[in-house]
């Protein structure tokens, strides 16, 4: 019987460049863990996070659905607030990796209460800010350009679901497993995950 989404063994979702609608449940697969799991339009699982220990630990592993580790984030420990992502990478032994992927700081604004991050991927610049609402985000780019957008998520009827499950919309042109790298980051901060 032929398959309404035939799936191609070679092609990997993650590496996806196109315009896509995620859907995001800040919640582990795996019982009684922390984490987040993500479905792609099809309501195929394409990420997970699964964090086994408590909230907010300082090594956390983002994977795709066959498991294998897209990238690991690790907390500084002398740094507040400050978070370094390698790419592919399952080795609590950091020191022999060169240079992070990217590097993410941790901004919280005392007047209107909100936490922002500051994301540095190469030369280009990125921003999540925390916008109406407990769920609601978008990252932009240095120039102001919104590349994903993440809101509480509505049923086909229209109805609200919980606060922990949301829409992410990402726009083409942009590594998707960098935006997730960039969700389970902003995760860790707000302690989601």
């Amino acid at each position: 019987m032929t398959k309404v989404y035939p799936h191609d063994p070679t092609s990997s979702p993650c590496m996806s460049y196109g315009p896509e609608s995620y859907t995001l449940w800040m919640k582990s697969l795996v019982l009684h863990s922390n984490g987040c799991t993500v479905y792609d339009s099809n309501g195929v699982i394409v990420y997970r996070v699964d964090n086994y220990d408590t909230k907010g630990r300082r090594h956390v592993n983002l994977l795709d659905l066959r498991g294998t580790v897209l990238c690991t984030i690790h907390k500084k420990l002398l740094a507040f607030g400050r978070w370094n992502v390698y790419r592919g990478s399952d080795n609590s032994d950091f020191k022999i990796q060169e240079k992070p992927w990217f590097q993410v700081k941790r901004c919280y604004k005392m007047i209107t209460r909100k936490v922002t991050c500051q994301i540095t991927v190469a030369c280009k610049k990125y921003c999540i800010k925390k916008i109406a609402g407990k769920t609601t985000f978008q990252i932009v780019n240095i120039d102001g350009d919104i590349v994903a957008y993440a809101k509480q998520k509505h049923s086909s009827s229209g109805v609200v679901l919980g606060n922990d499950v949301l829409t992410l919309d990402v726009e083409g042109g942009i590594d998707h497993s960098l935006i997730m790298a960039f969700v389970t980051v902003f995760g860790l901060i707000c302690g989601k995950m």
